[in-house]
């Protein structure tokens, strides 16, 4: 199932599926049950959304972030090869992890928000993981399991503001300057993730583009890792890092800037598309 978070036309929100059409409107059901799309997974109660509710048209809604309100996203940094290639850098041992927070995350078709402090707004297209289960202590054997689901993610940093210390958070949490989306798609719908493929396009020209399986620490290794830090919960959010072709290493460098449009492709998931605005 594609699994969405969304704005109804009045401007209320709710959740559901879609057929990438259709939007069926599960949370004028369900909503006295579970309150939000994060409720669902919480309860394992995704199998209830299934042609659950009434029908809208897709392009009726204003898509959110798949979950608007995780406890927690949490953002790998280096972790393509091809990326570490173009920083110069050695392969990690370890994750290098960083945090965003909801404010920062737009869904498909909400234009990004470029900020007045800066004109070095980079795009990063990036495998979404989103978690399931409640857990701790994961073994790499079994955090397959723990996923409910995939979505494609743009991980808008502010250059600048991220080297302004070794510290990436400031230019990873400004407002609107992120997104994801445009749902997520259920393990079952995507099959083998590391099959998958990964392409940015900006403007229509494709800036990023690598396996999934070029990840450097995997799927399992990183939930692995976090789970030994901190209780992971339905609904929790993890970027998984980005592939190398980043508007900063380019020659010449490429910046988003209004009226620009960026897209992130996933094979098996689908396309997030954003354009850019100034903020005002």
């Amino acid at each position: 199932m594609r699994l969405i978070s969304f704005l109804r036309p009045d401007g209320t929100a709710s959740y559901g599926t879609t057929d990438g059409t259709t939007v069926f409107d599960a949370g004028a059901e369900l909503s006295g049950t579970y309150a939000d799309l994060r409720g669902v997974l919480t309860a394992d109660a995704v199998a209830a959304l299934k042609g659950c509710g009434p029908k809208l048209a897709l392009d009726e809604v204003t898509l959110q972030s798949p979950v608007p309100n995780p406890d927690k996203i949490l953002c790998i940094g280096l972790n393509y090869l091809s990326h570490i290639k173009e920083t110069g850098r050695d392969k990690p041992t370890y994750p290098s992890i960083f945090t965003r927070y909801p404010s920062s995350l737009l869904g498909h078709g909400v234009p990004l928000v470029r900020p007045k402090v800066s004109d070095k707004f980079d795009y990063e297209g990036e495998l979404a993981v989103i978690i399931g289960k409640t857990c701790r202590h994961v073994s790499t054997d079994v955090a397959w399991d723990v996923i409910a689901g995939y979505s494609c993610f743009n991980d808008g940093s502010i250059r600048d503001y991220q080297v302004h210390t070794t510290q990436f958070w400031p230019g990873k949490s400004f407002e609107a300057s992120g997104s994801m989306g445009p749902w997520i798609a259920t393990t079952d719908e995507v099959g083998d993730i590391t099959k998958q493929t990964l392409t940015t396009r900006i403007d229509g020209n494709v800036e990023q583009e690598a396996g999934i399986d070029d990840l450097a620490i995997t799927i399992p290794e990183i939930i692995a890792y976090l789970s030994q830090i901190l209780t992971l919960l339905p609904g929790d959010v993890i970027a998984t890092g980005t592939p190398g072709g980043v508007g900063r290493f380019r020659e010449p460098q490429l910046y988003l800037e209004p009226g620009m449009t960026a897209e992130i492709e996933i094979t098996g998931i689908g396309t997030l598309s954003n354009g850019v605005v100034d903020e005002a």
